[in-house]
């Protein structure tokens, strides 16, 4: 009988031979295979991230950590567009984490390794031209906001926990508010001499969202003492009240007087964004690792729009209509009744999702068809969001019974079957349901290098795949999706005409009406959140064209007859990078050879003649 003792060691020296001619058995793993980072980068990467984050948690008074928080009316305790020491403490770090950065021996570092390592130094590089732009755009606005040094140098004392001085602070208070009146007062001065000095309306505009923020940061720093240090409320009592009410009234005077953002009951604020400017756009431009310029963006959106018009113009053929605009008509009136919207988006989920698996498109984790759920848009959301927008929630836009008779037909008609048929997809799977769950997965630390080129462009393209593949059934399907490619293609025209000072808002609005055939009211919401501030300048650009960047990668690696991947192990291998430009995806499942020196020079669409 052999020992108990013998027959573990037996059985454990089996079990490590089977292992390992298991592992002798299997075919080496290919590049795209062995791209998850695991070295040295990616703990360089985290602490980066969390320590900015804590410092703008600092600036911001936000315990939450989220980026960009506590200005423009938000309720963090600072203004960064009007703090002097955020932007100096910002710029130290950005140069020491670069210093630190380039001490990497970046020759050392594996291929995931040195793709982290250009991601960061991108970042880096992106980040400190931000704060000069951040910088120049608070000078633009400084006159109109003289007070704004004495409140951020009031919270910035409180927060490094220096002694209060209460008569100081009601002194000061009181100097606030007679700043606040005296600028008010040359404003309306030069309002009634109808002076040519007035600000323009975008200044206005950016200036009255510094002081909400900035009215902010004055209710933080007197919250903190007020009721709990006797002295000061008995020194503040009358003065701070007075200070915020008055600095409530000069926002509002900014933006309705100077801005121009009043409206009649029951009608919206127009519309008035803030463009950015060339030279900023290239900057953004290039953080993307996009080698193409604003005005060659825009000549490749007109080749796009033109092969959309001249399909959809094919389509309203097969629907015996003379016009695209007939077609588009037609199309609308087919909505759905009242309380059926999300029957049919479940339904149009469940049919992409099956489709997309029974031609072996992509891998779809069960979890992540099993978690996906629904909840409907509220009407405040509508005004902004007149379509359903998704990830892992889908937020059903659709008329509530508080809109008017308009209204409600006009977002029925927005949301009809076609349309949404073209879209679920790109919310749900494949697109960003789908997208985000592997992103929390695989490389989660790349999360700090998110762009939209790839999060919207990866379910633009599916939008383009599905198309190619044959997804749409009828001419009705053909028209809501050529609809929504035609849509993407008009962003890019008219957010970078915008940003380069060359479209306003309104004309936004109707260049969306009358060659997208958009509603007025859908045109406007999109036009709204699209220069509000809420998005990123390149944001509503990066759809399509993150979408011709996947498209072109998969002909290199997946179309013809040298085709290196499955369609599945290409889809794959793209959300197992996360969201990062495309152009590293590019080189990490091509294994291209990269220096510290890496500079962008893929051009996904060849060569563009800008006009």
């Amino acid at each position: 009988m052999i020992p108990p003792i013998r027959i573990q060691i037996f059985a454990c020296l089996l079990v490590l031979l089977a292992a390992r001619s298991a592992t002798a058995a299997q075919p080496p793993a290919t590049l795209w295979e062995q791209n998850e980072s695991t070295g040295p980068m990616r703990t360089f990467i985290e602490r980066y991230d969390q320590d900015e984050r804590a410092l703008e948690r600092y600036f911001s008074g936000d315990r939450f950590g989220e980026r960009g928080g506590g200005g423009g009316g938000g309720g963090g305790s600072s203004t960064p567009a009007a703090s002097d020491a955020r932007r100096a403490r910002m710029a130290k770090f950005f140069e020491d984490q670069t210093r630190a950065l380039e001490a990497q021996d970046f020759d050392a570092l594996d291929h995931p390794g040195q793709i982290d390592y250009l991601l960061l130094k991108n970042t880096l590089t992106f980040e400190r031209k931000q704060l000069e732009h951040q910088q120049k755009q608070f000078g633009e606005i400084a006159p109109l906001l003289p007070f704004a040094q004495a409140i951020t140098d009031l919270e910035e004392r409180r927060r490094r926990v220096e002694p209060i001085d209460s008569e100081a602070s009601a002194k000061a208070l009181t100097e606030i508010d007679k700043q606040v009146a005296a600028v008010r007062k040359g404003l309306e001065a030069k309002l009634k001499s109808n002076s040519q000095d007035v600000p323009s309306k975008v200044i206005a505009g950016r200036a009255a969202q510094v002081a909400d923020g900035l009215r902010n940061t004055l209710r933080h720093w007197h919250d903190f003492y007020d009721g709990y240090n006797p002295e000061f409320t008995w020194w503040a009592k009358q003065t701070y009240p007075k200070a915020d009410k008055d600095l409530q009234d000069y926002a509002d005077f900014l933006r309705k007087r100077l801005a121009g953002m009043t409206a009649a009951e029951g009608e919206e604020e127009p519309v008035i964004g803030d463009p950015i400017g060339r030279d900023a756009l290239l900057d953004a431009l290039a953080a993307e690792m996009i080698p193409y310029s604003p005005e060659e963006l825009i000549e490749i959106a007109n080749r796009e729009f033109a092969w959309c018009e001249k399909e959809m113009q094919k389509t309203a053929s097969d629907l015996h209509c003379e016009t695209w605009k007939q077609a588009l008509d037609l199309v609308s009136k087919q909505h759905v009744k009242p309380g059926e919207q999300p029957m049919l988006i479940k339904h149009l989920a469940d049919e992409a999702t099956q489709y997309v698996e029974d031609r072996k498109l992509v891998t779809i984790p069960p979890l992540c068809k099993e978690i996906w759920r629904m909840e409907m848009m509220s009407p405040q959301r509508q005004r902004v969001n007149p379509y359903f927008t998704g990830g892992e929630v889908i937020s059903v836009s659709y008329p509530t019974d508080t809109m008017s008779f308009e209204d409600k037909l006009m977002g029925m008609r927005g949301n009809n079957p076609s349309f949404s048929r073209a879209t679920v997809f790109h919310e749900i799977i494949p697109g960003h349901h789908l997208q985000l769950f592997m992103a929390e997965r695989y490389n989660p630390h790349r999360r700090v290098f998110r762009t939209p080129f790839l999060v919207e462009g990866w379910a633009l393209y599916w939008e383009m795949r599905m198309w190619d593949l044959g997804f749409p059934r009828t001419p009705e399907d053909r028209v809501g999706m050529l609809f929504w490619r035609a849509h993407r293609c008009a962003r890019i025209i008219f957010s970078l005409n915008f940003h380069l000072g060359k479209m306003t808002a309104p004309q936004a609005i109707d260049f969306l009406v009358s060659r997208v055939g958009h509603e007025r009211k859908n045109a406007t919401a999109e036009v709204r959140r699209s220069v509000n501030g809420s998005y990123g300048p390149l944001y509503q650009a990066a759809y399509m064209l993150g979408g011709l960047q996947l498209r072109e990668l998969h002909k290199e690696l997946v179309g013809g007859s040298a085709g290196k991947m499955t369609e599945a192990q290409f889809h794959d291998a793209v959300l197992r990078e996360n969201a990062i430009p495309i152009e590293m995806i590019r080189a990490s499942l091509t294994g291209q050879k990269l220096s510290r020196d890496f500079t962008s020079s893929w051009r996904f669409y060849g060569k563009v003649a800008a006009q």
